[in-house]
């Protein structure tokens, strides 16, 4: 939050496919004094288009390639009239190294969604309208949708998760790091950083976005199926409530049966994501 962002920058890069509704570019923009590669979906006709942020989740970033991910919503976005940028992260892909990234829990990532909507503001490109600019975030991706909104009140117009990671990073840190066994060198490393959760709370609570959920300027939706066994369905519930407490307009869908990956009833999901984005943006 203390911190200024200056994303810029943004080029579109070599062709990497044309379909009959847009055209997929290589993309990169500056983040702080990195370099972020991503791809961006621009549909067809001249412009200008809203924008789209989407964040990724975890991907091992030993095998990710550029424009992973979220590889459905980029298509389906982009025939709605969407131009789509789709963020690699740092670390991954084309992206600049941080070799401190894991040990300062990933919020890099968040710095590099914030600097892509503002080098999406900034570019001069006729293919992009900087005032309509929306972020869409799933899991890891959902948690750094959280950390924007929160850094930066104001950032876009309204923003979508989808199957998110909790909204307390304790619960993120027991799960995946302090709960995995051969992530003990990297636990070790943030605890000798920062402390245990049950031994610096205040660190943690600060950490976490929910405890600045009063900061969020946004209309969120979130999307969650009640058979998620990766991110379990009670962070949405908790997410949802203290949004709703710190006075954001958020709307929780909710599917029964659904999984983490979002098969069956993913085609009314996005149906709604773009009614919602089609509403705000």
């Amino acid at each position: 939050m203390e911190r200024e962002y200056d994303g810029r920058g943004l080029e579109l890069g070599d062709v990497i496919e044309e379909t009959d509704a847009y055209t997929r570019y290589e993309v990169s923009y500056r983040s702080g004094e990195l370099t972020i590669s991503g791809i961006m979906n621009v549909p067809a006709g001249d412009g200008p288009f809203p924008v789209l942020i989407l964040a990724h989740g975890y991907i091992d970033p030993e095998i990710y390639t550029t424009g992973r991910g979220l590889a459905r919503e980029q298509d389906y976005l982009a025939r709605q009239g969407y131009a789509v940028l789709h963020t690699d992260y740092r670390n991954h892909a084309g992206s600049d190294d941080d070799p401190d990234n894991e040990v300062r829990l990933r919020l890099g990532y968040t710095a590099d969604v914030i600097d892509a909507v503002l080098a999406v503001r900034e570019s001069s490109s006729p293919y992009l309208d900087g005032d309509r600019v929306g972020l869409l975030g799933r899991s890891m991706g959902g948690g750094v949708v959280l950390n924007a909104l929160v850094v930066e009140p104001g950032l876009v117009d309204a923003a979508v998760i989808y199957a998110s990671v909790s909204s307390d990073t304790v619960d993120n840190f027991d799960m995946w790091i302090r709960g995995e066994p051969e992530r003990g060198e990297l636990t070790e490393q943030i605890i000798d950083a920062y402390g245990a959760p049950e031994d610096n709370p205040q660190f943690w609570r600060n950490v976490s976005p929910r405890t600045f959920f009063d900061r969020v300027t946004e209309p969120v939706l979130i999307h969650h199926g009640t058979a998620d066994d990766t991110c379990p369905i009670d962070w949405a519930y908790e997410t949802r409530d203290a949004l709703d407490e710190a006075g954001a307009e958020v709307t929780l869908e909710v599917y029964d049966g659904e999984q983490h990956a979002f098969e069956p009833q993913w085609q009314e999901s996005i149906e709604r994501t773009a009614a919602f984005f089609d509403d705000h943006l």
